[in-house]
């Protein structure tokens, strides 16, 4: 380790002292974990659609190794390199988003992706972690500067992205932008009145996503009265539970991923619970809950309030969205067609997902005599 010394003051080894190492392994954990599952779940799947046995495990595990790349990558920044990256990111996903509803392909009902070759990419994964950063720095400078229009600003770019989402339409993603917006908005300063006003408006846009889109009308149903519906997967994955038990059956022996059309995606969290058991779920969890504590006790450390906000913000989008997959999958939630951060199958996803992290770790390094030091 005399390349990584202390008193080296090159680029790679100011950025390993500095990091959050130990949130560096974790995730390294939830890819391991990913790769694992890929290899468990996916093989089936590609049986029933006649392609090669390995195909969704082995473009998996190069969407995890690049993810992995874009972490350390993009934790390399500064702050200020960061702001800079996400604000990029932003626009461009944006116009991409408006693209995609041009000329992409609907499938099953919605047109999200974009076709480039043998792969396809969906811009409003990346348009999740930029929207967060970016709001962070207006919700800062209305704080910080008087008179600065941050929070108009912050929250036009939200009703913007909203808005090309739900014309997609991806309620399930709007809910997830949403959330942490208002995350974002109330550790900003947002009086209380506001933040009962904007709770009611939340749910009255649930209440009208039921009577406006069929898809979410129908999962709802289904949630509430299997029976006058198909909760055929949903099903399936409580049953892979109860095969399952503490310990499971044993890598391979899964049953569940030879019917779930999603077991690879969706659905992956129930073939881990029938191949490895109960224990091996709770480890997992227990990685997601570890990543979102860290964060945010380093976060909360930094005395800069737009480091605060945006790390706030990727946490706590993470965090929704392990737990809108996890919830689904154990019937807890209607279904939402919502991917377990680098654990699920998908490509824009886990790259996406990494994209995050890699700003997440890169705004809570440590940063001695700049202020804030942890």
């Amino acid at each position: 380790m005399s390349t990584l010394a202390r008193t080296d003051n090159s680029i790679l080894t100011r950025w390993w002292w500095t990091v959050d190492r130990w949130n560096l392994a974790a995730v390294v954990a939830l890819a391991v974990t990913g790769a694992v599952m890929a290899l468990a779940a996916s093989p089936p799947v590609a049986a029933r659609l006649g392609l090669d046995t390995y195909y969704f495990a082995g473009r998996q595990v190069l969407f995890l190794a690049f993810g992995l790349f874009v972490v350390v990558c993009v934790s390399l920044l500064s702050p200020k390199g960061v702001r800079r990256l996400a604000m990029a990111t932003l626009a461009g996903s944006m116009v991409a988003m408006v693209a995609v509803l041009a000329v992409g392909p609907e499938i099953k009902g919605a047109t999200r992706w974009i076709s480039l070759g043998a792969f396809s990419l969906q811009p409003s994964e990346f348009v999740k972690p930029a929207l967060a950063v970016t709001a962070a720095w207006f919700f800062a400078q209305a704080r910080l500067h008087e008179g600065y229009p941050g929070n108009l600003v912050a929250t036009g770019l939200f009703l913007m992205v909203a808005a090309l989402l739900l014309m997609q339409p991806d309620v399930g993603m709007t809910m997830v932008v949403a959330a942490v917006w208002g995350v974002q908005f109330f550790l900003a300063g947002l009086p209380i009145v506001w933040v009962m006003g904007i709770g009611c408006a939340f749910l009255a846009a649930s209440v009208g996503a039921y009577f406006t889109f069929g898809h979410v009308q129908a999962r709802v149903d289904r949630f509430f009265d299997p029976s006058a519906g198909e909760g055929y997967q949903v099903m399936r994955s409580l049953d892979a539970f109860h095969n399952g038990g503490l310990t499971g059956r044993g890598p391979g022996e899964g049953r569940v991923k030879e019917v779930l059309p999603d077991a690879h995606t969706d659905f992956i969290f129930a073939v881990a619970g029938e191949e490895f058991g109960v224990l091996v779920c709770l480890a997992i969890v227990g990685i997601f809950a570890f990543v979102v504590v860290r964060g945010l006790s380093r976060a909360y450390k930094d005395d800069n309030l737009f480091i605060l906000l945006a790390s706030a913000g990727l946490l706590v989008q993470f965090a929704v969205q392990a737990m809108i997959n996890l919830a689904s999958t154990l019937h807890l939630i209607p279904p939402k067609g919502m991917t377990l951060p680098f654990v699920s199958y998908g490509g824009s996803s886990t790259i996406a997902i990494a994209f995050g992290f890699g700003m997440m770790l890169a705004l809570t390094r440590l940063r001695p005599g700049e202020g804030g030091a942890k």
